[in-house]
């Protein structure tokens, strides 16, 4: 009986301390996770479509698509389980994520010498799906972001802080700005 009355004093003490709110606001980030995932994978499912539509034009330049479809392969490599947002482990998806970003911008570019490739239908909507799915990324990171903010501010404030720290809840790692783009770009006329 006194075990019993011990452990529901601890399962109130646990729950009044924020520990609930804790499992809620991590399960929270894991859902963002999966969101951002899901964009991702989106593009990625993207890629082989648009790939197989610049292909049919022969004279397109060969190392341009190669170099989208590495990209593709080591982006859908780096996989992240919702345990481990890490700073470091988020730096590395996001990387993974920004070559093949830089790959396709490279592709969408050398387009523009191609007429008859960019004035196809199949490549216009896979182009309007594709400037969609971008937008959904975004979307989706920044909901990542305010729910690691929100989780990572609750769990580092006193009391809070000693029953993350008890229970081995982590500070989660944020999505950064790439690289360049503090700094606006100067146009001149």
């Amino acid at each position: 009986m006194k075990r019993i009355l011990i452990f529901f004093a601890a399962a109130l003490m646990l729950s009044s301390c924020g520990y609930n709110t804790i499992v809620e606001k991590d399960e929270s980030v894991a859902r963002a996770w999966s969101g951002v995932e899901t964009q991702y994978q989106r593009r990625s499912d993207l890629i082989p479509n648009l790939v197989n539509v610049v292909k049919g034009y022969a004279d397109f330049e060969q190392e341009t698509l190669t170099a989208v479809v590495e990209a593709r392969s080591k982006a859908t490599s780096v996989q992240i389980n919702a345990d481990e947002l890490t700073p470091e482990a988020i730096a590395k998806y996001q990387q993974a994520q920004q070559q093949l970003s830089g790959a396709l911008s490279r592709l969408l570019v050398s387009v523009e010498r191609y007429p008859d490739l960019k004035a196809s239908q199949q490549f216009s909507q896979l182009q309007a799906q594709l400037e969609g799915t971008e937008n959904r990324i975004a979307v989706a990171r920044d909901k990542f972001n305010s729910a690691v903010g929100d989780y990572n501010t609750y769990t580092r404030t006193f009391p809070r802080n000693l029953i993350a720290g008890m229970f081995d809840f982590e500070q989660k790692g944020y999505f950064e700005s790439e690289t360049g783009t503090e700094k606006a770009p100067q146009v001149e006329f």
